[in-house]
């Protein structure tokens, strides 16, 4: 019975994603039409519960399937059957909840943002006034330690966002923090959105000035809008129209960095001359976060990227994690519009 299910839940995973991929629309449809009613139930069935539903599912897994494999090892057919029953319902769940938003209309077609090639006096004009910005909302160091007050902060942020981009507008679960931030810090993952559970989940021991950005860009993904530099995009749009002055702060040090580290590639002299007018506050979180991740630095995280990049490839996202790099042609856009 197991092996049959499982077969069934793989072909229905297959079938679904060949849908998305070869019929015009219907990635779109989905997204909008059925994505967010799986939201609103099972998002809000998993925000009773104040932990990571899933982080506890997969340590619960990881021990049930040593746990039944060593006791049942001597009747390989009945492991491989409930093996390929698990792995079916999970590609299946992971298809429904976001692999088939992949094919959807990105954020930009879908509020008409457009993009096209830029000029370094462009990008340079978009340095200064985010670095202006960083100045001017930078808070001092007693902003630290209010993760539990930003959870609900990101919330209305996003509501917020919803108001002036309705594609954005409905009903957000509570996003959590992960108990054992170990496991995302040493894959280099700020946050992590569960398509099995629908949960937004952040890593909390990431320096605190990232911390409004992620939550917000892991809420991003719970309206379907599943690529990374749009997450991102949305997730800094949410932060500076916020009203908490900490996510102003961490939505334009995230828009530097990102910006900044584009000029730095196409002009590392004006890149200098710019960086030189960061505030105090400002470097001081930089350096803390580049002393965040250099301890997680090794094998382990290269092969934690170099997964992330094939995963990206596969969902058709086919520049991999330069992909990330994009957030500065939206943000672009964005104030060209403006």
């Amino acid at each position: 019975m197991y092996f049959g299910i499982g077969i069934c839940l793989l072909a229905g995973a297959g079938g679904m994603q060949a849908l998305a991929r070869k019929v015009a629309g219907a990635g779109t449809w989905y997204a909008h039409h059925v994505y967010p009613v799986l939201v609103g139930i099972i998002g809000r069935i998993m925000g009773i519960f104040p932990f990571s539903v899933v982080e506890i599912c997969l340590y619960l897994l990881i021990f049930g399937s040593i746990v039944y494999a060593g006791w049942f090892w001597r009747e390989p057919r009945r492991v491989v059957s409930r093996g390929i029953f698990m792995g079916g319902l999970m590609l299946f769940l992971y298809t429904m909840n976001c692999g088939m938003n992949y094919y959807a209309d990105s954020f930009a077609k879908t509020v008409g943002l457009e993009t096209t090639l830029y000029s370094n006096e462009e990008l340079v004009r978009l340095c200064e006034f985010l670095l202006e910005k960083v100045n001017e909302t930078a808070v001092a160091d007693e902003y630290r330690g209010h993760k539990r007050e930003w959870k609900a902060e990101g919330v209305q942020a996003m509501k917020a966002l919803g108001e002036t981009y309705p594609s954005l507008s409905g009903f957000y679960p509570m996003p959590k923090e992960i108990a054992v931030s170990w496991i995302l810090s040493v894959q280099q993952l700020t946050g992590i959105y569960s398509p099995f559970t629908i949960e937004a989940n952040f890593n909390g021991s990431i320096p605190d000035y990232n911390v409004p950005h992620t939550i917000c860009h892991e809420l991003s993904h719970l309206k379907g809008f599943m690529r990374e530099e749009e997450a991102n995009f949305i997730g800094y749009l949410a932060c500076v129209n916020s009203q908490d002055p900490a996510f102003r702060y961490s939505g334009y040090l995230t828009g530097w960095v990102y910006a900044g580290n584009a000029l730095a590639r196409a002009d590392w002299e004006a890149y200098v001359k710019i960086q030189e007018g960061l505030c105090h506050q400002a470097r001081e979180d930089l350096k803390e976060n580049n002393e965040f991740w250099d301890q997680y630095e090794g094998k382990v995280a290269e092969v934690a990227n170099q997964m992330n990049d094939v995963y990206l490839k596969v969902n058709d996202q086919k520049d991999g994690v330069r992909s990330y790099g994009r957030m500065v042609d939206l943000m672009l856009g964005y104030y060209k519009d403006r």
